[in-house]
């Protein structure tokens, strides 16, 4: 493919802007930006020097004809446009999660399937470097086999921060769709694996939120919210709605690994976040095996990364290699970071390049039949492998 690529977005909040920045990255022309405000959209898409501005995203599919459509909107408001988008051919990208229910995400998995579009899921997180030489030394076995996992991670969120998509389970929100899939995708790469069963549960510990004006990007979201003491002496002054998403979720796991010689092995998986509560010891991702350990620093792998031993019996901090540090874009964000490490393997797959093993809209469907059964809590859920 000689031409270059151009690519429609929808969404002009923080995940629209820095999908936008991934793919000019890319090398990808970036030929409209459509948003559901016209006034936001406008402002947001001359800020970034994009000439088309809508918030018609089926007439701006019609007008630009895309190669791409980059959907960065939260996951409430992504069936429709992605069913259109593939409807025109467009090859799409896909902020998680992928649909809010497994049957809208198994229909979209199914449509671009069908349709032979390639489409990319943005659990980018398996890219933090720290996972990245996880995987390295799993795979040298410097753990030997590998027998569990932990994933533990304490928030403290503001408890009042102002309602919005987050705060409801058909808008996206919820810690599963948006904490527990990153580090699902992480592990899942780290030991070059599948999970096979699944089981857990959730608790909201958010059950009303006050409407507050001004919020357009979400990370600033705790500027405006309400003192402890002010909504508790005047809670009149704020509208308040329902939240019925989870805050906290404890999830068990069977992953199969190929790093384990014995294809009937199974690795224990034990996730557990506490968006509300604080952390007493840091947040860690950590893997054990027959011949020793690995901490990794961080809810998301942040790093440093320590290995402990059968042999050493000591933990010894290990300093990224020069051939992951060269192979990771070189920006200082993680988010963005790994955006753009997702979106290069996207596009060179386009450009006829080959497939190196990034997520599509299948792990999209599959991890939201995952969410689905964590939600639900009715006991160990054997997972699909794909569309029988």
């Amino acid at each position: 493919m000689s031409k270059k690529l151009r690519a429609l977005v929808h969404g002009s909040g923080f995940a629209g802007q820095g999908h936008t920045e991934a793919f000019r990255n890319a090398g990808v022309e970036i030929s409209g930006m459509v948003s559901r405000t016209k006034s936001v959209v406008e402002n947001i898409a001359n800020q970034m020097n994009i000439e088309y501005a809508s918030t018609d995203w089926d007439k701006a599919l019609a007008e630009i004809k895309p190669d791409i459509a980059i959907i960065g909107t939260p996951g409430g408001a992504h069936f429709n446009p992605i069913l259109s988008a593939i409807e025109y051919g467009c090859h799409i990208f896909c902020d998680k999660p992928l649909a809010t229910t497994s049957e809208k995400a198994k229909q979209l998995y199914k449509e671009a399937k069908k349709k032979g579009v390639k489409t990319a899921f943005g659990a980018s997180f398996r890219y933090q470097p720290h996972a990245l030489l996880a995987k390295e030394m799993v795979a040298k076995g410097d753990i030997g086999v590998p027998y569990e996992v932990e994933c533990i991670s304490h928030y403290n969120l503001e408890l009042l921060i102002p309602w919005g998509w987050s705060h409801k389970i058909d808008l996206g929100g919820g810690r599963l769709s948006n904490n527990f899939t990153h580090k699902l995708s992480i592990v899942e790469n780290v030991l070059n694996g599948r999970v096979r069963r699944i089981n857990g549960e959730t608790r909201n510990d958010m059950h009303v939120a006050p409407v507050v004006e001004g919020v357009h990007d979400f990370r600033k979201r705790k500027e405006f919210a309400p003192t402890r003491r002010e909504a508790l002496k005047n809670p009149e002054r704020w509208e308040w709605r329902d939240v019925d998403s989870e805050w906290t979720y404890t999830v068990m796991g069977r992953l199969q690994s190929e790093v384990s010689n014995n294809t009937k092995d199974t690795v224990s998986l034990l996730f557990k976040h506490c968006g509300i509560q604080p952390r007493f010891n840091n947040d860690y991702i950590a893997f054990f095996g027959s011949e020793g350990a690995i901490h990794i620093e961080g809810a998301y792998a942040q790093g440093p990364l320590y290995l402990h031993t059968r042999d050493s019996q000591k933990w010894e901090k290990i300093p990224l290699p020069e051939n992951i540090r060269k192979s990771v874009p070189e920006i200082a964000g993680d988010t963005q970071r790994n955006w753009t490490y997702l979106v290069q393997e996207f596009v060179n797959d386009i450009l006829g390049k080959g497939y190196t093993g990034y997520q599509t809209f299948r792990e999209g469907w599959i991890y939201q039949e995952i969410v689905d059964s964590i939600r639900r809590a009715d006991g160990w859920f054997l997972v699909p492998e794909d569309i029988s």
